[in-house]
């Protein structure tokens, strides 16, 4: 994810503020904060390395009173943090308030469950006695995206401080106030100085974290560019990695699907934070028995979203987190159509103040258009026909993104069925409902490695110990 982004004096000339906060909904300079200096840097590092000292014998007991009053204090804030991020990014208030919601569910469930998750594991050797244990490794370095500004950085933090790891955080440069705000709440909260650190830094320095030696474990949400060259350069120093890269998820509709429910999932799918979810809905492959009827319905319904600000709770359309993000957007679905792609429904900008996109359908994307192997971060929906349930899930798997997938059938069974054969981390029968801290998060291919959430969730950075002991002697 970009850590910059260009702003204009009131003279119109062009300049950069690493850390800016610029309202998406109207183009409004809101705040811009400094990068701090290499000598800042180092202090957050030694902090944060003689934090882990103390932390790691901290009890669990003790870590779940400072998450768990984080949790409350989230929920009890929760109009001021959403706010904030409707302000940073331009997500819809009520979406904003159920991610705030969200985050204070995860930090509340790794508080409740992270001692039973990481609790010694008996083995059964053929002689003696043996367990596995687990025990926290260190610091980590956490590098972070925009589209859920809270939500990311509670996936990494309630798991990781209550295994009893200690956080170094790189936010994206668009959203430094809800970095600080996340920084803040933990403060208040009771952490120890070093437990939870915001770092204001640039790519260079960034780096210099990953090669750090009292950095132990390196995770990263963004793109697959990002995630390669913080994946080689972790790999570089021999240190665990978790990457999550995004996606291009299939939406498979066949012929026996509710279409009353799967055009409303479809349009959730895709629209929901204006499409900027790795996760979300992109790829509409639909059985020619219902395809007509399927795009005649998401179509129309696509078509009766109404921009506007959002802060307004009856906006149904709210704008993309960056002008950056928009132009990207609006080339893609140029380059789309250059090579031969069809627009069904919108395809370029509203024109109003602040960054705001049509909703999108595009159609007859054959395999040599970029689209057909690209990932659309915004309200951009790919639609296909295919012939039958075979050629449904041999489309889902030509991708070189893996993450998630749906399909809509009334039989569960066959979905179950079609589910297992989809290439990807996560699967979803009749719903695209992955907001629960206990279903873990993550996919394979371009798409990354590792799981975030649920038990799988907190043992990415943590050391298995074996322990034995067996009364025999030595071999002669």
């Amino acid at each position: 994810m970009p850590n910059s982004i260009g702003v204009r004096d009131l003279k119109g000339k062009a300049f950069i503020m690493a850390y800016t906060s610029v309202n998406p909904s109207d183009g409004r300079l809101l705040e811009s904060f400094e990068q701090i200096s290499d000598e800042a840097l180092e202090a957050k590092l030694a902090a944060a390395q003689r934090c882990f000292q103390s932390w790691k014998h901290t009890s669990y007991t003790a870590r779940a009173a400072i998450i768990g009053r984080a949790a409350d204090l989230m929920r009890s804030r929760a109009d001021e943090f959403a706010r904030l991020a409707t302000l940073e990014m331009g997500k819809r208030i009520s979406e904003a308030r159920g991610e705030v919601s969200f985050s204070a569910d995860i930090l509340d469930y790794y508080r409740e469950n992270a001692e039973r998750f990481l609790m010694r594991r008996k083995l059964h050797p053929e002689e003696g006695e043996a367990h596995i244990e687990s025990s926290p490794i260190g610091v980590i370095f956490g590098v972070e995206p925009w589209n859920f500004p809270y939500y990311q950085l509670a996936r990494v933090a309630g798991p990781h401080l209550m295994a009893g790891n200690v956080l170094l955080v790189k936010h994206a440069g668009c959203v430094p106030q809800c970095a600080m705000a996340f920084e803040a709440l933990l403060i208040e909260a009771g952490a120890p100085v070093g437990l939870y650190t915001n770092l204001l830094i640039s790519h260079e320095q960034s780096d210099s974290v990953v090669d750090d030696p009292r950095v132990k474990g390196v995770a990263l949400t963004g793109s697959v560019p990002a995630g390669r060259s913080l994946a080689a350069r972790a790999g570089a120093n021999l240190k665990p990695s978790s990457m999550e890269l995004g996606g291009s998820d299939a939406f498979i509709v066949l012929e026996d699907a509710d279409m009353d429910l799967t055009v409303k999932w479809a349009v959730w799918g895709r629209m929901y934070n204006c499409g900027q979810t790795c996760c979300a809905a992109k790829r509409f492959i639909v059985v020619e028995d219902v395809a007509d009827v399927f795009i005649q319905r998401f179509r129309a319904a696509l078509a009766e979203l109404e921009p506007g600000d959002p802060m307004h709770e009856s906006t149904t359309l709210g704008p993309l987190s960056t002008e950056s993000a928009l132009q990207q957007l609006l080339v893609q679905v140029d380059d789309a159509v250059f090579s031969g792609a069809e627009v069904l429904l919108g395809g370029g900008r509203i024109h109003r103040p602040g960054s705001y996109m049509s909703p999108t359908i595009l159609t007859n994307i054959t395999p040599d258009n970029p689209a057909y192997k690209g990932e659309f971060f915004g309200p951009v929906a790919l639609f296909f026909r295919v012939k039958n349930e075979e050629a449904a899930i041999a489309l889902a798997n030509d991708s070189d993104f893996g993450l998630g997938g749906s399909v809509f059938t009334e039989d569960v069974g066959r979905g179950l069925r079609v589910a297992s054969r989809v290439d990807t981390g996560m699967m979803f029968i009749n719903n695209i409902s992955w907001s629960d801290a206990e279903l873990p998060f993550g996919g394979i291919k371009n798409s990354g490695y590792g799981r975030e959430l649920g038990d799988i969730g907190i043992q990415a950075f943590v050391n298995k110990k074996l322990v034995r002991y067996v009364d025999i002697d030595a071999p002669v």
